[in-house]
C-alpha cells in the first residue's frame, strides 16, 4: 500500500498545503516545529481515523479556524486507487469519505490501509502502565482482523452498561445476580474471543520480535514477554469461555463493592523481558528505546508477512538518540525494505549516503519555517 498525494486545509499549520509522494522512501528535514510531523500525522489519520500525536481532534485544527481537511490518494494491490478524506469541524464532529462515500462508522476505515508509526512516545510501551501496551495490542490486531475490532468494540460497550448497572442500582445479591446474567454471557463470550484472539497472534508475533531486536541492537540478549490476563490464555474461546465464567462468578462480592467489572481482557497486561530480567524494572533508557523500537520493527515485519499490502511506515524523529551505527542499520534496513516509508528528522543525518533521492523512487522535502521550501 502506498499514498501518492496528500492534501492538507487547516490542520495544525498547513493552511494549504500538498505533496505528491514518492514510492519509497519520502525523507523530511528541518528544524523542530516547522510542520514535518504534522504532514506525515496527517497520513496517520487517512489509515487510522486519529492522530497519533494527540488523542483530541480538536487541538488539530489551525488556530482560528474551525474545521480542518485532509484527502489522500492511495494505491494498493487489492484497491488500484481510490481516496481517502477526513473532515473535521467543531459541533459537527469527524467524517471519513472514502472516494467521495461517506463511512458509517470511523472503524470500518481500520484496516483498509495499513500502517506502522515509530515515535518518540512509543517509549511508554515499555516504561508505563498496561493501558499502553492494550492499546498497541488492539491497534496491531484491528489492522488485521475486522472481527477482533468488532469484539472490542462491543466489548468496550458491554462494559460500560454492566459497571453502570453495578455503580447506580442498589439491590439484594441475587436480584443484581439475575440483572447482570444478561451481560455476563455477553461479556465471557466477547471477552473469550478477544483473550483467545491476542493469544493466537501473540504466539505468531515473538519471532518477529526476536529478529527485530537482533537485527536493530547486535546485542545477544534475547527479548520475550508473557502475556498477562485473568486466566491461562489460549487461543480457543471455549476453553477461555470456562475459565472466564468461573473468575465472574468468584468476583461478584468484589464488584459489588467497587461498583465496577474487575475482571476481563480489558485489564491485560504484557510484561517484556530481556533475558530473565523484566525490562519495565531493570531496563536502562537505551534498553527501552531499542526494545520499543523492535515492537514497532517487529509489527512492520508480522504485517509484511501476512498482508496483501505492505504497510506504510511513519518515523517521526527516531534517529535523534540513536548512536551512528544503530542509525546505519535501520536506514539501511528501510532502504532494502520494498514498501513505502516516511522519515522525519531536525538534522539531515547521512542519508545521502543509504538513500538515492535521483532515483524518482525516494525523495527529500526540506521545511523551514513551516513551509516546503525544497524537494528533490
Amino acid at each position: 500500500m502506498r499514498i501518492t498525494r496528500i492534501e492538507l486545509q487547516n490542520f495544525r499549520n498547513h493552511i494549504d498545503t500538498s505533496v505528491d509522494w514518492a514510492p519509497h522512501l519520502n525523507v523530511l528535514t528541518g528544524p523542530n516545529g516547522v510542520g514535518k510531523t504534522n504532514l506525515i500525522d496527517a497520513i496517520h489519520y487517512l489509515c487510522m481515523s486519529r492522530s497519533f500525536v494527540t488523542n483530541s481532534d480538536m487541538y488539530v485544527v489551525h488556530q482560528g479556524d474551525s474545521f480542518f481537511k485532509i484527502s489522500g490518494t492511495f494505491e494498493g494491490s487489492i484497491r488500484k486507487e481510490f481516496k481517502v478524506s477526513c473532515s473535521y469541524s467543531r459541533g459537527d464532529g469527524k467524517k471519513i469519505f472514502v472516494n467521495d462515500s461517506p463511512l458509517e462508522r470511523l472503524s470500518e476505515l481500520i484496516g483498509m490501509i495499513p500502517v506502522v508509526v515509530l515515535s518518540p512516545v512509543d517509549k511508554k510501551l515499555t516504561s508505563e502502565g498496561p493501558s499502553e501496551r492494550r492499546s498497541f495490542l488492539d491497534s496491531l490486531i484491528s489492522q488485521i482482523s475486522k472481527a477482533y475490532l468488532r469484539d472490542l468494540i462491543d466489548y468496550r460497550k458491554i462494559i460500560r452498561q454492566r459497571n453502570r448497572l453495578l455503580s447506580e442500582y442498589k439491590m439484594p445479591d441475587q436480584v443484581m445476580k439475575s440483572y447482570l446474567e444478561p451481560w455476563n454471557i455477553q461479556l465471557i463470550e466477547t471477552g473469550a474471543r478477544i483473550v483467545a484472539k491476542r493469544t493466537e497472534v501473540l504466539n505468531e508475533y515473538r519471532s518477529f520480535l526476536e529478529e527485530a531486536y537482533s537485527r536493530i541492537s547486535n546485542i545477544k540478549h534475547k527479548p520475550h514477554f508473557e502475556y498477562k490476563t485473568f486466566c491461562e490464555p489460549s487461543s480457543d474461546p471455549k476453553t477461555v469461555e470456562e475459565q472466564y465464567r468461573q473468575v465472574i462468578e468468584d468476583s461478584f462480592d468484589k464488584e459489588r463493592d467497587v461498583e465496577y467489572t474487575t475482571v476481563g481482557p480489558h485489564r491485560d497486561d504484557i510484561v517484556f523481558y530481556l533475558d530473565d530480567f523484566e525490562l519495565r524494572k531493570f531496563g536502562s533508557q537505551g534498553q527501552h528505546r531499542l526494545f520499543a523500537i523492535s515492537l514497532k520493527l517487529a509489527q512492520l515485519f508480522f504485517f509484511s508477512e501476512y498482508l496483501d499490502d505492505l504497510p506504510i511506515l511513519l518515523l517521526d524523529d527516531v534517529f535523534g538518540d540513536l548512536d551512528p551505527h544503530k542509525t546505519e542499520v535501520l536506514l539501511q534496513m528501510l532502504a532494502n525494505h520494498e514498501g513505502q516509508t516516511f522519515i522525519t528528522s531536525a538534522n539531515p543525518l547521512a542519508f545521502n549516503q543509504f538513500v538515492d533521492f535521483s532515483n524518482s523512487s525516494n525523495k527529500h522535502l526540506q521545511f523551514d519555517r513551516g513551509e516546503i521550501i525544497n524537494q528533490i
